[in-house]
């Protein structure tokens, strides 16, 4: 794959040039639909948006983005169970390939900070409830 700077004038006339929170936000989904992640951690500040009922996606992500190139860093929780190092290494790969296929940009590299482990209970089959017997009435 050919890489031509996106923020360049091109053949119509204008110039095509990508807000950071757009790549992060890329970045995030493309992390999520990965096994075994768990989430994206982010600092307390970035949660605040949340608190408020704002969806924020780009929690947890830093991205630079130059002309041609871009590069990410992540902070992400982990499921339980699953092996570190090949959740990450999906990631990356997930990242890499989302962010270059709807942007043109290549990416240099994607930096990824685990900061938690989580546990996740599996909810047993709840039984259902018994019914209660109606005392017997005289008519």
């Amino acid at each position: 794959m050919e890489y031509k700077p996106v923020n360049d004038v091109n053949e119509m006339g204008g110039k095509v040039v990508f807000a950071e929170d757009v790549v992060a936000t890329i970045a995030s989904l493309a992390a999520a639909e990965v096994e075994g992640v768990y989430g994206l951690s982010g600092s307390a500040f970035e949660g605040l948006g949340e608190k408020l009922g704002k969806k924020n996606y780009t929690k947890g992500i830093k991205v630079e983005v130059g002309t041609v190139e871009c590069a990410v860093d992540m902070t992400l929780s982990v499921k339980y169970g699953y092996r570190i190092q090949d959740v990450c290494q999906n990631v990356q790969q997930a990242v890499k390939n989302a962010i270059e296929t709807m942007t043109g940009l290549k990416v240099v590299e994607v930096n990824i900070s685990v900061t938690s482990v989580v546990f996740i209970e599996e909810k047993k089959a709840e039984e259902p409830p018994k019914p209660v017997e109606q005392p017997n009435r005289v008519k």
